[in-house]
């Protein structure tokens, strides 16, 4: 087993502050993220020009600003931090929206959490594989807000997107595609991401995900009571999923009944079905003792492999659908506690961190 452990990324203060200090001590990975989007784009199916990326992003700018203008000044941040534009930073943080505009699909991820009697002593447990590109850099930051608020977040192409938070709240988050329809009021994911793990409650961060979530993610959030929920959406709609058994699991294609007409995951990403039987399979298998370390064993199933649970490159596909689990996870909201392996789960221990 290797043992890679990235330094945590300390930040604190004001958005703005957070922003910079991210910027400038992931410089490297923020510049690297910004290469690999424009070049991801550029290849593959529709050939997008780097301009041609820059005001696809821009179209997000204006409902991000009547959103939640502190984000502004968190992009504005990273991008001074880190020598980079604003509209460059921006783009970054409109990266998943962008792509599945130009349909240039990479991505795959499975999750699930966990409570009640599903686990050994009623333990709530988050986990997931973050599967993407294999450049992809991926950052754990440990952010204080100018409230008190912390979080630890894990990173991928310099966007925040899997939070674990002091108020006890955390968040798994999945690719899932359907048509995007047009830009009316929508928000990239990575914006109001940030902005509903911020909250003090799992409602308000429901809520917040309820009213912007459209067409790109799935997220589940669990908290330190066990409540438990997922969303899935759609351009202009959204489902909120409650658990089953106790659990919530989710690849990357729909459960809801009414998006499975217009679901690419039946085009693009067909293995993601196989994942999701196989994770709910060994999860009923455990179902009433699942502790910790098998949740950690399920992430890394290589059943199907390549195309499993710990992913890894298919070399039958194309180069720039290239795929592999970057980092794997487990929270504990109860004991504010975050296990992290950094790289393919099969390979690489888990570390532990706390807020």
């Amino acid at each position: 087993m290797q043992s890679y452990k990235p330094n945590i990324i300390e930040c604190n203060g004001t958005s703005y502050e957070i922003g910079r200090q991210y910027g400038e001590l992931a410089k490297n990975n923020i510049f690297t993220s910004v290469n690999l989007m424009f070049e991801s784009l550029e290849k593959g199916f529709f050939k997008a020009s780097r301009d041609g990326v820059l005001k696809a992003a821009d179209k997000y700018l204006e409902n991000v600003r009547a959103f939640d203008p502190d984000a502004i000044e968190w992009v504005q941040g990273i991008a001074d931090g880190s020598g980079i534009s604003f509209d460059e930073s921006f783009a970054l943080k409109s990266y998943l929206e962008i792509s599945m505009n130009y349909q240039q699909i990479t991505g795959m991820c499975t999750s699930f959490a966990l409570t009640g009697p599903a686990t050994r002593n009623s333990l709530t447990i988050l986990g997931q594989n973050i599967d993407w590109h294999p450049d992809t850099p991926i950052d754990l930051l440990h952010i204080t807000h100018s409230n008190g608020l912390e979080q630890l977040s894990l990173s991928f192409l310099g966007n925040c997107t899997y939070y674990l938070n002091s108020a006890g709240i955390g968040n798994c988050a999945n690719l899932t595609i359907s048509p995007m329809g047009p830009v009316t009021k929508h928000i990239p994911l990575s914006i109001y991401l940030w902005k509903a793990m911020r909250q003090q409650t799992f409602d308000t961060a429901m809520d917040i995900l309820g009213k912007v979530s459209r067409g790109v993610g799935y997220y589940h959030l669990a908290d330190r009571f066990g409540n438990m929920a997922g969303i899935e959406s759609v351009y202009d709609d959204y489902t909120v999923l409650k658990p089953e058994n106790y659990s919530l699991v989710h690849a990357n294609h729909y459960e809801t009944e009414k998006y499975k007409e217009n679901d690419l995951a039946y085009t693009y990403i067909q293995d993601s079905f196989g994942r999701a039987d196989r994770l709910r399979q060994i999860v009923s298998d455990s179902f009433g003792d699942i502790t910790v370390n098998q949740a950690m064993d399920f992430l890394s199933d290589h059943h199907n492999y390549p195309n499993s649970i710990c992913n890894h490159v298919d070399d039958t596909k194309p180069l720039e659908m290239a795929s592999e689990s970057k980092a794997s996870f487990i929270m504990i909201p109860e004991d504010l506690k975050m296990y992290i392996a950094f790289g393919q789960p099969c390979e690489n221990h888990f570390f532990e961190y706390s807020l």
